[in-house]
């Protein structure tokens, strides 16, 4: 029975590179494997047949003979799994490696684990910029082991399980795959004599005081990342970073959006309607609003330069100044007889022109309803 074309068993062009062929070969590998397709004897060929041609592709010298001479340069070669073939688990675990935990020797000591520290800055610190100081639980190496684990005096031995490689080769099936030696947990080593302060872990807890320099300009969500301020890597290994994550808390007079500032400022009708000139605070100081006359409740006012600059640079913001018209409270009766008298002495329409104009516009859509 012949065979099917290789680059069509793959699905792939001819001129597809490396890369591509690993990728389809991978595709078609997951989707016929006979742990997911377990009573499916078509599903168990096309993975077999995939196998085969992703050895033959992968490997220069077989690609260049079959793509000259086909299936029938192979057979005299030897044809598949012959002379020098690397065979079905070597292809497996190269291409699976990086799912099942891959398929090479230990690496150098795992680097530490990174860390986050929620630094609450207040509203002027984050626009200003400040230093300060935060400690922080972390992992540092054992001093007393050299973060060797081992007594002082002693050193850890190969472990016998892995040979000191981290990693043991388990067959399942059609698999065959490199995992984390359960004996020594991937360390390569086995401490018979634990260190008395870290009791073989290579690290202790310690509380570290560490100085952040907080730059100007900094929001909620910025993060100002130490490096190697993280946890100590296991055996020695490199330590992680420390990532501050800034949240700046809720201010009694100013919100903040992006760059601008925005703040109420509440006022009497007489001001209100008559103008005159406030006091309103900023980030650094008072400045002077001057209020123009017949002022309606909600107007904003932009103070320009007044904002925060922002910490990624560009210009600086706005403070933005909504006005709130305040009705006096706790009148007595001469300030009450007073205001019925302005009251009376107004015309709606002209003293009171969008009152007039929402009352007309009521009243035309009542009497739509009755139209």
């Amino acid at each position: 029975m012949s065979k099917r074309d290789y680059y069509e068993v793959l699905g792939v062009s001819r001129g597809s590179d490396e890369g591509e062929i690993k990728k389809a070969y991978r595709r078609v590998a997951m989707k016929n494997h006979p742990d997911r397709n377990p009573d499916d004897p078509e599903a168990e060929e096309k993975f077999k047949e995939a196998s085969e041609a992703y050895e033959v592709l992968s490997d220069e010298e077989k690609k260049t003979t079959y793509d000259q001479y086909g299936h029938e340069g192979l057979n005299a070669q030897g044809g598949f799994g012959g002379g020098g073939s690397t065979g079905f688990s070597d292809i497996f675990g190269d291409v699976f490696g990086d799912i099942f935990g891959g398929a090479g020797g230990r690496g150098g000591p795992a680097r530490g684990s990174d860390l986050r520290y929620d630094l609450e800055l207040s509203l002027e610190d984050a626009a200003q910029g400040t230093q300060t100081k935060i400690r922080v639980p972390t992992m540092v190496n054992c001093a007393e082991c050299d973060s060797t684990g081992a007594r002082k005096g002693t050193s850890p031995a190969s472990c016998g399980t892995c040979n000191g490689v981290g990693q043991v080769r388990r067959s399942q099936g059609f698999f065959s795959v490199q995992q984390t030696c359960p004996k020594c947990r991937g360390r390569g080593q086995i401490i018979t004599d634990p260190c008395n302060k870290c009791y073989g872990r290579g690290r202790i807890e310690e509380q570290k005081t560490l100085s952040v320099k907080v730059p100007a300009g900094v929001d909620t969500g910025d993060r100002i990342r130490l490096s190697g301020e993280g946890e100590a890597g296991p055996g020695g290994g490199p330590p992680g970073d420390l990532y501050v994550q800034v949240v700046v808390k809720d201010h009694a007079i100013f919100q903040r959006d992006g760059a601008n500032l925005y703040c109420e400022v509440p006022i009497s009708f007489i001001d209100a309607a008559l103008g005159g000139e406030l006091e309103v605070p900023t980030l650094t100081g008072r400045v002077k609003l001057k209020v123009p006359l017949e002022t309606q409740t909600g107007k904003l006012f932009r103070m320009r330069g007044k904002g925060v600059v922002p910490v990624r640079g560009g210009p600086q913001g706005d403070l933005l100044c909504r006005v709130v018209v305040e009705t006096p409270i706790k009148l007595n009766s001469k300030q009450k007889q007073i205001l019925k008298e302005l009251q009376d002495s107004l015309d709606n329409d002209k003293h009171s022109p969008r009152k007039t104009s929402w009352f007309k516009g009521v009243k035309t859509f009542f009497d739509g309803f009755s139209a």
